[in-house]
């Protein structure tokens, strides 16, 4: 029996799940909405305040979607209630982040600047060198933090780019200058 699999998943106060016949949860909460179809072998259940999720059989891939599935509904559970951010840091002389109405516009060293359009139901922030992405979707907020990661990622040698705040960088030394004869 899978471990994540058949913990229980408490639905909060001011939380409503619902499941119909296809294997589609729908979470509503305090910040939203959300929605998703889960594989049709999973049979997910709805008793005493908690979500339960069961296999049908031990099969290798029923039992890799066993855990999965109770997951992402405990990630949706947790996504309209407290909701999920990341932060980003920006190190580097002249690279910066600015807002511009839902635009995020990021100098990065680059001839152009780079011009990225905030996703539905996600939200940017910018502050000094962070930039903060907040959301109620897990998926889509670590989706968008590393298509801006991707932008410019953190080089080895002097840490210049954007790299996640608690994302440590392993440096590499530079060149010592010593000739040899």
């Amino acid at each position: 029996m899978s471990r994540i699999g058949k913990l229980p998943v408490k639905i909060l106060d001011k939380v409503t799940v619902d499941v119909d016949g296809n294997n589609v949860v729908t979470v509503k909460g305090p910040k939203g909405e959300l929605k998703k179809q889960f594989n049709k072998a999973m049979k997910i259940e709805i008793a005493d305040g908690e979500v339960k999720v069961s296999r049908p059989n031990d099969e290798k891939e029923n039992r890799a979607l066993h855990g999965l599935t109770r997951t992402l509904i405990n990630n949706m559970v947790i996504g309209v209630t407290e909701g999920y951010q990341k932060v980003l840091e920006i190190n580097g002389v002249g690279y910066k982040a600015a807002k511009q109405g839902k635009k995020l516009v990021l100098s990065l060293g680059y001839s152009h600047p780079v011009e990225m359009e905030d996703p539905e139901g996600i939200e940017t922030a910018v502050a000094e060198n962070l930039l903060t992405i907040k959301g109620i979707d897990k998926e889509k907020v670590g989706a968008y933090a590393a298509e801006i990661r991707g932008k410019r990622g953190p080089e080895p040698y002097k840490g210049k780019g954007i790299k996640y705040q608690t994302e440590h960088i392993k440096r590499k030394v530079g060149k010592t200058g010593k000739k040899t004869a």
